[in-house]
């Protein structure tokens, strides 16, 4: 229930899509009784938007949530395993297209270096099929022969291929490999998701490790990779909002400990 309902929302109440409707609404408002009204929400929202296209708000909202959990030290001793989250390949067209397309690619690319660099390491994809309406292949399943074709012997390759979202990823590979606090596992995904995900492996049980890929930010101390492509601005603007408000919704519901889960939070 809790995944179809976050679904819905995300289809019809994102912040871009209810900006979009408030300016529709308000431009067929703008000439009738409610003409004031009507006017100034189409104004306020189309403001908002064209803020949100040709400023770094997106990348400001994004900075924290990227910065959060640093990569871990190159000498690092070598982990138990190593968890891949999926939302890095595109199991649809993949399959259309005889090949791997990505979303989040460094994802997959990066695990199959930490692979090499850390043989011994068991590895583990997590991802289904997150559509409301699935088809008939999941992400585990490209992901698999991806990592194979890039070195990865697939007999140390476990496969969670059931979960939807990241709590169902934290929940369902616990629950596959069942962790001991004595192993410490790595944890691959994307920089500006590492923050929610490093809060529902603690809380699934995980001694767990962050090592954010795929950033869309270049980091405090380099300042904004700010440029004027709305398409991109757009959807770091959307990406960051579904962060912030997973963070808030996980920790209203109890999937995670801490509202803003860092380093100082996790059993590592």
């Amino acid at each position: 229930m809790f995944f179809v309902a976050s679904k819905l929302f995300w289809m019809f109440a994102s912040p871009i899509d209810l900006l979009l409707i408030a300016a529709l609404v308000g431009a067929l408002y703008s000439g009738g009784r409610y003409a004031r009204i009507g006017r100034t929400v189409a104004i306020v929202a189309l403001l908002i938007l064209n803020a949100v296209a040709m400023t770094p708000v997106g990348l400001l909202l994004a900075a924290p949530l990227e910065d959060r959990f640093p990569e871990p030290p190159a000498d690092m001793a070598s982990p138990y395993g190593i968890i891949i989250l999926g939302g890095a390949i595109n199991d649809a067209v993949s399959r259309a297209r005889g090949q791997s397309v990505f979303d989040e690619g460094e994802r997959v690319v990066e695990s199959a270096i930490l692979a090499q660099r850390f043989p011994g390491a068991r590895i583990v994809f997590s991802g289904g099929n997150g559509s409301l309406f699935p088809g008939p292949g999941t992400e585990a399943l490209e992901a698999q022969k991806l990592l194979a074709d890039l070195g990865v012997d697939p007999a140390r390759v476990t496969l969670e291929d059931k979960s939807r979202n990241t709590d169902e990823n934290a929940r369902f590979t616990a629950a596959l490999v069942r962790p001991e606090a004595s192993q410490r596992w790595l944890l691959v995904t994307s920089a500006y998701h590492m923050t929610r995900s490093m809060g529902l492996f603690e809380k699934a049980g995980f001694n767990v490790i962050p090592y954010p890929v795929a950033y869309r930010t270049r980091g405090g101390q380099y300042g904004l990779a700010w440029d004027f492509d709305p398409a991109r601005n757009i959807n770091i603007f959307s990406i960051a909002m579904k962060e912030w408000i997973g963070l808030a919704v996980y920790w209203s519901t109890g999937r995670i400990d801490h509202l803003f889960p860092g380093p100082k939070d996790t059993a590592v």
